[in-house]
């Protein structure tokens, strides 16, 4: 979904240190109601911010509920579901576990994972918009619908640009009512790029996220369902759009450099400082590196997410799940509902610098303010729509072995859009075919 922590190492030891307590003996069992029920909750939040904030809560619940104590769990996103698939195999998983909404229906299908639909209270479940819920809603592997956690934290993709030259250009500046089409964004790169300086960046070492993501600005699905059931892979003029926009800035415009491809996300930072870049294509938790890293005097701006026939951005969300074999799944959910209602999202969307599901937290002043470009990253909310992919069957294999190494080579030009559609599919549906028998 984003940036991940290097952690791993430190993740195996939290993860199996933390996990065991969450109904044996030790956690509480009915046997010995004077014990206070333990849970484990297995927390993946990296950013100090966001550290402090998970730690606050679970403080506050904990002082407030002396009958059910939540043992905070640091964990990490390196191999995280490798971990757990550990974990749950050996009956030992932590009771609530945080993790991302393309991780759930694989744990969903195995039975690890309990089956919330009818579990989460009123109040949490009417907060949060059905498009947010339809992340988390998978098969259980027996053809019966499931929610299978409660998303409260999802990325949507924004600009981030460097105010002084925007300025300079006179070029409009978007609103969320009026944000610039892909047309306008192109005449503006172009417009940026003049001397040393490039309209924008493109750090592509990871590119099919955000290609997947972007090319719903166009109605591009990459993914299509027939009547059969079965998944295969599609690359038509919809899918193709933003891959050719790109690829136009980079070699035919010229205002992207292509020393940024192999860049990861955050690489582009010191080039952006130093007016290298007029703009970044981002996601929205990066302004937290831009806010923390930025010399002193340097004016940069949010700018909302680009309009091709709609704004429309695939969505993904982090999530709090219960295990399927904890003890205490009640105490669990009430737990989960304490954490993430309205302004305790707001805490955990400002602490992860991203945004919350909550409707109360997205009216919460704290993430409206134009500070930091929060007004723009919180409006950009209503842009998400449910990743195509999310609900793929082999998705998560055919990114690596398939679309990760295709795309990256149409992007350095080493081959033609039309190849590079040739490969996604053909080779994708191979892929997807395995997982399909």
């Amino acid at each position: 979904m984003r940036i991940k922590s290097a952690l791993a190492a430190a993740a195996v030891v939290a993860l199996a240190a933390g996990c065991g307590g969450g109904g044996g003996a030790d956690g509480g069992s009915a046997a010995d109601p004077s014990e206070p029920v333990k849970l484990n909750f297995l927390s993946l939040a990296w950013q100090k911010e966001s550290v402090a904030a998970n730690k606050q809560l679970v403080e506050e619940w904990n002082k407030a509920n002396p009958n059910v104590q939540v043992t905070y769990v640091q964990g990490s996103w390196d191999n995280v579901n490798d971990q757990l698939v550990t974990s749950f195999e050996g009956g030992d998983a932590p009771d609530v576990i945080h993790d991302d909404s393309p991780a759930l229906s694989g744990f969903a299908s195995k039975g690890y994972l309990l089956d919330l639909k009818d579990k989460v209270p009123a109040e949490l479940k009417s907060d949060i918009p059905q498009t947010a819920w339809d992340t988390v809603t998978f098969d259980d592997g027996k053809g019966n619908q499931g929610v299978y956690g409660v998303p409260f934290l999802q990325e949507s993709q924004v600009i981030i640009a460097n105010k002084k030259l925007l300025d300079a250009a006179k070029v409009r500046i978007p609103t969320a009512a009026e944000p610039w089409t892909w047309d306008e964004f192109a005449t503006i790169s172009k417009k940026l790029t003049k001397g040393d300086t490039y309209g924008v960046a493109w750090p592509m070492k990871s590119p099919v996220n955000k290609t997947l993501n972007l090319a719903l600005n166009f109605g591009g699905t990459f993914f299509q369902t027939g009547a059969d059931g079965k998944t295969t892979v599609k690359v038509g003029p919809e899918e193709k759009e933003v891959l050719q926009r790109i690829h136009d800035q980079l070699y035919k415009d010229k205002s992207a450099d292509t020393s940024a491809l192999g860049m990861g996300t955050a690489d582009p930072l010191p080039g952006f400082f130093a007016d290298k870049y007029a703009m970044l294509p981002v996601g929205v938790y990066l302004r937290q590196q831009v806010a923390e890293q930025a010399p002193d005097g340097f004016e940069w701006v949010t700018l909302p997410p680009l309009k091709g026939t709609s704004s429309e951005q695939g969505a993904v969300s982090q999530t709090l799940s219960v295990a399927a074999d904890s003890k205490h799944p009640d105490e669990a959910l009430k737990f989960i509902a304490f954490f993430l209602n309205g302004p305790n999202q707001a805490k955990l969307a400002k602490g992860d610098w991203l945004l919350p599901t909550s409707q109360k937290a997205a009216a919460d002043p704290a993430i409206t303010t134009e500070e930091d470009g929060w007004d723009v990253a919180t409006a950009s909310a209503k842009s998400l729509v449910v990743a195509p992919f999310l609900k793929v069957n082999g998705f998560d294999e055919w990114k690596s072995k398939v679309a990760t190494p295709a795309l990256q080579e149409f992007f350095a030009n080493k081959i033609s859009i039309d190849e590079a559609a040739k490969k996604l599919v053909e080779d994708g549906n191979e892929v997807l075919e395995r997982y399909q028998r």
